[in-house]
């Protein structure tokens, strides 16, 4: 008994509901899982999020409260900026100190903290939240971190995160925008969120 090996055009791989393969689709401009759609294809719906994704970008992350992932946190960081094409001093040294201060003073045993950046136009904003929402930083307590973060961002503070937890969160501009001339005090700064 002798088979016969399955043509490309049979099988998993073979033609869709227009007799084409999904691979063929894709070099025309189509989406593979296009003929699922009615009105809009993925592709579609993906090339308008992207538009408009232009002007505002996110990165999000859970990371361990160690310090493997404030050291994590911090690399990702870089490589996420280094990919939107945006400065790199500054925020590599906020990330890295409000990130050891998650995992230093934020840290619940089992417990991660999260990473995320906002990036729009002029400005880029960093998150750091932790789970221990009863421990706010200040600005004089010892230690350099946030001496550090208010040195290097234009602005900073802190808000309620996901109960029980809070958000550090610092800015940093760049492009036409300047830094401010002197530091605020800390009893100046906001502890509002965005």
């Amino acid at each position: 008994m002798s088979s016969t090996p399955p043509s490309p055009g049979n099988g998993p791989d073979g033609p869709d509901s227009t007799g084409q393969r999904p691979d063929k689709a894709r070099t025309q401009g189509r989406c593979a899982f296009s003929r699922y759609a009615h009105t809009a294809t993925l592709c579609e719906v993906n090339s308008e999020l992207a538009a408009s994704a232009l002007d505002a970008r996110h990165y999000d992350v859970l990371l361990s409260a160690t310090p493997r992932g404030a050291r994590l946190a911090r690399l990702l960081a870089v490589e996420q900026l280094r990919g939107w094409g945006l400065p790199l001093d500054a925020p590599r040294v906020i990330v890295a100190e409000l990130a050891v201060n998650a995992v230093t003073h934020g840290r619940v045993p089992g417990r991660g903290f999260r990473l995320e950046l906002f990036a729009r136009p002029g400005v880029l904003r960093i998150e750091v939240a932790d789970t221990r929402g009863d421990r706010l930083p200040v600005l004089s307590a010892p230690g350099r971190g946030l001496v550090l973060v208010d040195a290097f961002a234009d602005r900073w503070g802190v808000r309620e995160g996901p109960a029980p937890g809070k958000v550090v969160w610092a800015e940093v501009s760049w492009g036409g925008t300047t830094r401010r001339a002197s530091p605020k005090p800390p009893s100046a700064r906001g502890t509002s969120g965005r």
